[in-house]
């Protein structure tokens, strides 16, 4: 096999790993929580949203300009393990529902979160 069809069997093969990640800010107890597929795309491209004042988000949008990137903490939550027998493909119910349940356990903590 030459080598770019085995680096490209390579990228196919390749798992990004999935799972909830938090903004939080330090200042008050808001937050904005995602479910994705690729945690680590997800959060970079996230960041510089935010940088270039671009999040959907405007509340959040706004929080981090005013106060700053350093009021902010952005951490994963947790993360999704892919099944073992490899059969199930698609993991947006799973990501969902874990969503739902960090949702949960922020509000039972008492944090606003960021619409």
């Amino acid at each position: 096999m030459n080598r770019k069809k085995e680096l490209k069997l390579q990228y196919k093969l390749m798992r990004p790993e999935m799972g909830v990640f938090s903004i939080l800010s330090k200042t008050n107890k808001k937050c904005y929580i995602e479910a994705t597929k690729d945690l680590k795309s997800r959060i970079n491209m996230t960041k510089f949203k935010l940088e270039i004042g671009k999040h959907p988000v405007i509340t959040l949008q706004k929080d981090w300009e005013n106060l700053g990137k350093d009021s902010f903490s952005i951490e994963i939550l947790e993360e999704l393990k892919y099944s073992e027998d490899e059969a199930k493909i698609d993991y947006q119910e799973d990501l969902d529902l874990l969503k739902m349940i960090w949702t949960d356990r922020l509000l039972k903590d008492n944090f606003e979160f960021y619409q």
